[in-house]
């Protein structure tokens, strides 16, 4: 990089509106909810937030199945609410993204409706049909639910793609007048204010040939980052670079390798949400994150996008349990050890509404108390093939989205802040003392450790574009430099059951240095225990 750019050294917020604040006492987050909560987000430093769908839909999967792509779900609010939150934001200083969703829209959305009308109906090309029986579907392959990526359609016989859930057609990006109705709606959007996107499944655009079958062991491989991809993204990054904006792509089946093409000086975005990281160990009900693979992930992607391109950090979001309970971190120092780990990397780090508290995995009881359209689907599965239903609550509870998806627990009244009115997912009940109005007030809270990382993460350009010295010999253990123009940093996190330490090749470097940040009140001297961390500069 040869000069920093502005979200470089920034911290980025993940706010799933459904879930974050409720201004009218529907029991579900709004609009109005996040205007209302922004000077928060102020005080805990963030430079810019990315907003789940708040698009028109009829929520079979929480707004990622758009029917209006320039209508706001009246849940929500309306667009003249919107350009009040971008003004608010911009007020303060905050940069506004939205999730973009151009792999699929609903099958509500009136190209859809149109499609079904016929083979000569011109939004018939807009969606992939190939001729078909309801016996036979065009090929083998898989959605990401794990149903067939096939919905037969008797009075055209024709199946249409979906890799997600039936009702979220898949897109077809070789009509160029499809596409051309898309950049026209990215352009409405960023008319009206926005900063930037966050891409959703974005890799997933283009497809193989159907006679492709599906490969067992890489199941998805036939729509992710498929050659002839480069001209879509192309076209995309010209609208891009237009408006100076920040983008983050969702980009599954994009190496570390291959990242700098994508993120580079000449890429197609800014940074990419890595999906390789999340990998668990132990039987089900009881996954954790197996963190020396994890942090083999971690490490790769720095030293792939070390010259060229840029990572976006992250440990939670909303489709992924929360990061207290699926790290096994339990104790407050762990958590702001856990946080230690990430945020200081070379990259844009996000953090997930709730993640700044440490808030934890729900504790399902019932199948009621889920949404998830997948959790659904895997729990009748689970009791299709024999397991009972305590056990297949557990088997789908651990690694729910809806773990991060329960409201947002702001203090210990009625519903923890987040509604006056029956929330739309259950309250985790630990509200009434994991809260952000008891953190608020508690010097030694992870929220207070929050804050001050953040602000460390941003005194210095060194923990921005400076470079990065990883010691990689101590698994579980993060022990890394970041190094700038003027000063150098050791950082410790020691996510690992045994003690760590300065490593010997630089403990002089740092003899005489100052303590800036610590988890657990170490010192240089002191041996660094499991669960700790500090942030040392040099003397």
């Amino acid at each position: 990089m040869n000069s920093e750019k502005w979200w470089q050294n920034s911290v980025g917020y993940q706010i799933y509106p459904r879930s974050f604040q409720d201004s009218n006492g529907d029991g579900i987050g709004d609009i109005k909810g996040i205007i209302n909560r922004l000077d928060y987000l102020v005080e805990l430093g963030i430079d810019f937030i990315w907003i789940n769908p708040i698009y028109q839909s009829p929520n079979v999967d929480n707004g990622y199945d758009i029917s209006d792509y320039e209508a706001i779900q009246p849940e929500y609010g309306t667009l003249a609410d919107v350009q009040d939150l971008i003004t608010a934001c911009h007020q303060r200083h905050i940069k506004v993204l939205f999730d973009l969703v151009v792999n699929h829209t609903s099958d509500q959305h009136p190209w859809f409706v149109e499609a079904l009308k016929g083979k000569d109906n011109p939004y018939h090309d807009y969606y992939l049909f190939a001729d078909s029986t309801e016996e036979a579907p065009p090929n083998n392959w898989e959605s990401f639910f794990g149903t067939s990526a096939w919905e037969y359609v008797p009075h055209l016989k024709q199946s249409y793609l979906h890799i997600f859930a039936k009702q979220q057609p898949d897109l077809n990006w070789k009509n160029a007048k499809m596409r051309t109705e898309i950049y026209e709606m990215i352009r409405f959007w960023l008319n009206l204010g926005l900063d930037g996107f966050r891409l959703d499944a974005i890799s997933h655009i283009q497809k193989k040939n159907w006679a492709v079958p599906m490969d067992k062991d890489d199941k998805w491989r036939n729509f992710m980052n498929v050659p002839g991809i480069e001209q879509y993204m192309s076209e995309l990054k010209e609208i891009f670079d237009e408006y100076h904006i920040l983008t983050v792509g969702e980009a599954s089946g994009v190496s570390s390798k291959k990242a700098p093409e994508w993120t580079g000086e000449k890429g197609y975005i800014n940074m990419i949400f890595e999906l390789e990281h999340n990998l668990k160990t132990g039987s089900k009900g009881h996954e954790v994150i197996d963190i020396p693979r994890y942090q083999d992930v971690i490490y790769r992607w720095q030293r792939d996008q070390l010259t060229h391109g840029w990572n976006a950090l992250y440990i939670e979001n909303h489709d992924n349990p929360r990061a207290a309970t699926i790290f096994n971190t339990t104790s407050p120092s762990a958590i702001k050890t856990l946080a230690l780990s990430y945020l200081l990397l070379r990259g844009t780090p996000f953090i997930y509404q709730g993640q700044e508290i440490g808030m934890t995995n729900f504790p399902f009881a019932a199948i009621e108390q889920f949404d998830a359209v997948d959790a659904k689907l895997q729990y009748h599965e689970a009791l299709k093939a024999g397991i009972n239903s305590k056990q297949a609550l557990n088997r789908i509870g651990r690694l729910s989205r809806d773990n991060s998806r329960t409201p947002m627990q702001w203090d210990n009244t009625k519903n923890a802040g987040f509604s006056i009115g029956d929330p739309w997912l259950p309250i985790n009940p630990n509200w009434s003392h994991l809260n952000i109005a008891q953190e608020k007030a508690n010097p030694d809270s992870v929220l207070s450790f929050y804050k001050k990382l953040i602000q460390l993460k941003k005194s210095d350009p060194a923990f921005g574009i400076g470079q990065i010295n990883i010691f990689t010999a101590y698994p579980g253990q993060f022990i890394f430099e970041r190094t700038g123009p003027h000063n150098s940093y050791l950082v410790i996190a020691n996510l690992s059951d045994r003690n760590a330490s300065i490593p010997p090749q630089i403990s002089t470097n740092y003899e005489g240095g100052a303590v800036l940040l610590s988890t657990d009140q170490n010192t240089i001297t002191t041996t660094i225990r499991p669960g700790t961390g500090l942030v040392i500069q040099k003397g």
